[in-house]
């Protein structure tokens, strides 16, 4: 019962709203704090990788906005489908708030993972299997804003955004073991769940706590763009005039 209370409150916007506005602050703290140990630990502490030398540095920010694209498109799809199934208008917004987010990401990702490739691989690009399908997830992360913005009907733009982000979210398992599917250039997780990791724990330590850092950003972010959203939609709402009174 107490699950399904917290599921409705979810629903409401005005709850929503204030959560989102006390949460916020702490996890844009926590994200800051984390991200400057991290790095301090990465790029300071750690010492040179025995083959790729300093270059290997550029894992701290690889790593965590690979995994980010992919939690955040996961997020806006499970939020998307939520809004789709309860029509629950704050799912809707949510999963508004996320695409942007997402795209950064993404952009992220291709971006630093070209910048370690040139030096490792020869070339910036190759149409390598994880490469391909990571730009695939920045094409729906596109698709899914200009399908918002190109439909008035903010019903209908719910509607048929939702279906796109459902339906991309099949590239989300493509993306994360093609390196076990297919022959590929990208190296294979090296920090795993279960399992030794084949990097040293001086190396692994600040990769986990940036990892946090960015889910932490990731979160602060959301709050934010969430509650920017919940005004928009809310604007004429009688709940907007008390809360900005």
């Amino acid at each position: 019962m107490a699950t399904w209370t917290w599921f409705h409150r979810f629903g409401s916007p005005p709850w929503v709203y204030g959560f989102a506005a006390r949460w916020a602050p702490w996890f844009g703290a926590g994200a800051a704090l984390c991200m400057i140990i991290a790095l301090y630990g990465g790029l300071v502490l750690a010492p040179p990788d025995y083959q790729q030398k300093d270059a290997f540095r550029i894992v701290y920010i690889h790593a965590p906005s690979a995994t980010l694209s992919l939690a955040v498109y996961s997020t806006m799809a499970v939020a998307a489908a939520v809004g789709l199934i309860w029509r629950m208008k704050v799912a809707h917004a949510a999963a508004a708030a996320c695409a942007p987010i997402g795209a950064w990401f993404t952009v992220a990702t291709l971006g630093t993972g070209m910048l370690w490739g040139k030096p490792m691989w020869g070339a910036y690009w190759v149409w390598d299997p994880r490469l391909t399908s990571e730009l695939v997830l920045l094409f729906l992360y596109l698709g899914y804003m200009g399908l918002r913005a190109g439909i008035e009907d903010p019903q209908k733009a719910d509607k048929a955004s939702a279906v796109l982000a459902i339906v991309g979210a099949v590239n989300v398992p493509i993306i994360k073991y093609s390196v076990n599917w297919w022959n590929s250039l990208h190296q294979p997780a090296t920090n795993k769940i279960l399992g030794d990791p084949d990097m040293d724990w001086s190396m692994v330590w600040p990769l986990l706590l940036m990892l946090l850092a960015f889910f932490l950003y990731f979160g602060w972010v959301l709050l934010i763009r969430l509650r920017a959203e919940l005004l928009r939609r809310e604007r004429n709402a009688s709940w907007i005039r008390e809360v900005l009174a």
